[in-house]
């Protein structure tokens, strides 16, 4: 039997398959995993948890959210999320939408496919309880389809758990539901488009999807039901021998792209692959894990960009973190391994099953729409708690070789923050404002578990001069961090706007102190860094305020970094799976802090003549 097991393995090992063959690992003792971050890469949280004010949250106020998905379509994004009170597989689900025109500014959560009440009396086979007053959960694969006639449906999955342990996706729900999304952007009725054959179909409250008189309706989702790969995502939920589904596997979270040759790729959880010549009818061999792939029970997504090479997005570890991107010239050799995002916030609320970590991303699928330009957009949940998506610029690339001078006023409107890393939850912002009378990059902070990021890549120095003007404006909570890192992460010099009114540097074990800033008033910073000596110099407004050593050593400068918080180190690899506990005063915001940065340039530093 062993023998047998390897020669199977060896023979699937040999076929021609999706695999890793750079050297870049992730470090999971850090929650950027010690990657390079892809230049220009902007997460936007699009939807943030509030149980105890759901007027912070668009209304609602359940507290797991998770699993999104992501479409373009009729020049807007639509964005479908599961929602359950309080933790994973724990009735009553629902999924909602959310809507943008550019990927940055979304509308409140809409309820596209609200609880669903079992009959009371259900029966689920295997287990022992009878429905009382029990509602189903969501669980769905697949969000959207957009179809030759270009109608747009939205879908989701009403399953079954009838108590602890149970599970939702055995084959054993309801059903798989289905709505139209119209231009004008309303909905049109809901409808089952497939049953569980273990369901009692004279107990839906839908009607099935033949029934509806719009022909066009019902033609998009007949050409939903023949489309294979399409139908590969269903596996899951659907009846374990259900004739749609062409590869019955025990694999989970299909996504697929094509090669240039029109051969298909298939990834699943674990970076489990396999190749079809016949668009997902039959496969070239089992699911076998991508070699060199490191990837556990989250998602990984795959797909062509726009540059005409591919992308997999997902979290290259054991854990849910960090999320990070891997590309590839030919769709089958993956050759680099860069940051998309490397933060986690705090987990407001407990409940089951609920991972640490940027995590289950999804893109756009091959004819789901193509959104303007040639960025690649994902989205993802963090914490199974909050939605976000990620602008990830295309070429992607970890490398900027000019030194940046860059007044904000001055640039492009929509290209100011081109090469700039933004992480940007929706009460503590990081984005363009025009503020004090001019265009600036405009931090701010009223969120008291997350922080407002801004990164700029530059080019690998050894000497560096960085200016910067900024003016403090109501500073309240962390302050302002500022920190000179290299190409892991690693910073060498913090500098700290703090919340006691002073400005700071880190200098080993203790801060110290430069001088005194007063809120509204503009300064001009200036910081001369030098890896071979380990010393800095910081000049304010012109004056010279002493140099200062290096609290840790690094080979380069390649990134600098202004952060409305403290490095966060929890969770690590340590940490206990479930978090059952609510933090204090989870749903509260905090005073708000603002920092206006109204120029930053850098530049190679000379040496001067002693």
């Amino acid at each position: 039997m062993g023998a047998f097991l390897f020669l199977f393995i060896t023979h699937a090992q040999a076929q021609d398959t999706v695999r890793f063959v750079g050297q870049t690992l992730a470090n999971v003792d850090y929650h950027h995993g010690q990657l390079s971050p892809v230049v220009g890469v902007h997460n936007i949280q699009v939807f943030r948890a509030n149980r105890e004010h759901p007027e912070l949250a668009g209304g609602t106020n359940w507290t797991y959210n998770h699993a999104p998905m992501l479409t373009y379509w009729n020049n807007s994004f639509y964005l479908q999320y599961l929602s359950n009170p309080v933790g994973e597989h724990v009735p009553p689900g629902q999924t909602l939408l959310l809507t943008s025109k550019d990927g940055y500014n979304w509308s409140k959560p809409a309820i596209l496919f609200p609880p669903y009440k079992l009959p009371d009396g259900w029966k689920k086979t295997g287990r022992p309880e009878v429905a009382k007053d029990l509602y189903a959960v969501m669980h769905q694969r697949m969000g959207f389809f957009v179809a030759k006639n270009k109608r747009l449906l939205t879908l989701a999955f009403y399953g079954i758990v009838m108590g602890p342990k149970d599970d939702p996706n055995d084959g054993n729900g309801v059903g798989r539901v289905v709505r139209e999304i119209y231009p004008d952007g309303k909905w049109g009725p809901i409808y089952f488009i497939r049953h569980n054959a273990s369901w009692d179909k004279s107990k839906s409250t839908y009607p099935f999807y033949t029934s509806s008189k719009d022909k066009g309706f019902v033609e998009a989702c007949a050409e939903l039901l023949g489309n294979t790969l399409m139908m590969q995502q269903w596996i899951e939920e659907a009846d374990r021998n259900d004739p749609l589904i062409s590869l019955k596997k025990d694999v989970k979270a299909f996504s697929y792209y094509h090669l240039p040759d029109k051969r298909v790729v298939g990834l699943w959880k674990h970076a489990l692959t396999t190749i079809s010549k016949d668009e997902g009818k039959t496969w070239l061999y089992n699911p076998l894990r991508a070699p060199g792939f490191v990837n556990s029970n989250a998602k990984i997504w795959g797909q062509k960009t726009a540059d005409g090479n591919y992308a997999t997005v997902y979290n290259p570890s054991e854990f849910r973190w960090p999320l990070a991107i891997s590309t590839s010239k030919d769709g089958l050799n993956y050759t680099n391994l860069l940051l998309i995002n490397g933060e986690i916030t705090s987990m407001r609320y407990g409940g089951a099953y609920k991972s640490y970590g940027p995590q289950y991303v999804r893109g756009i699928e091959e004819g789901n729409g193509t959104p303007p330009g040639t960025d690649l957009w994902v989205t993802y949940s963090m914490n199974k708690e909050d939605i976000w998506v990620a602008k990830i610029p295309v070429p992607v690339t970890e490398t900027v070789t000019t030194h940046p001078n860059e007044t904000f006023a001055q640039l492009p409107a929509g290209d100011e923050l081109k090469y700039w890393n933004l992480y940007s939850p929706l009460f503590a912002t990081a984005k363009m404002e025009t503020v004090l009378g001019a265009k600036a990059l405009v931090l701010r902070d009223k969120d008291p578990f997350d922080y407002a990021k801004a990164e700029r890549v530059i080019p690998d120095s050894k000497k560096l001069v960085v200016e910067f003007s900024i003016v403090p404006q109501p500073v309240a909570k962390g302050g302002l961090q500022i920190e000179f890192q290299d190409a892991k992460g690693t910073a060498a010099v913090r500098l700290m706007f703090d919340a006691d009114g002073i400005f700071k540097a880190k200098v080993g074990y203790r801060d110290s102190e430069i001088q005194k800033y007063e809120s509204g008033k503009p300064y001009e910073i200036r910081v001369e860094l030098d890896r071979d000596k380990r010393m800095f110099t910081v000049f304010v407004n012109g004056q010279s305020k002493g140099n200062r050593l290096f609290f840790a050593p690094v080979a380069s400068f390649r990134r600098v970094t202004f952060r409305t918080g403290g490095v966060r180190r929890f969770p690590d690899a340590d940490t206990p799976t479930d978090q059952s506990y609510d933090l204090p005063k989870a749903g509260e915001l905090d005073a708000e802090s603002v920092f206006v940065i109204k120029s930053f340039k850098t530049s190679a530093l000379q040496n001067r003549v002693e």
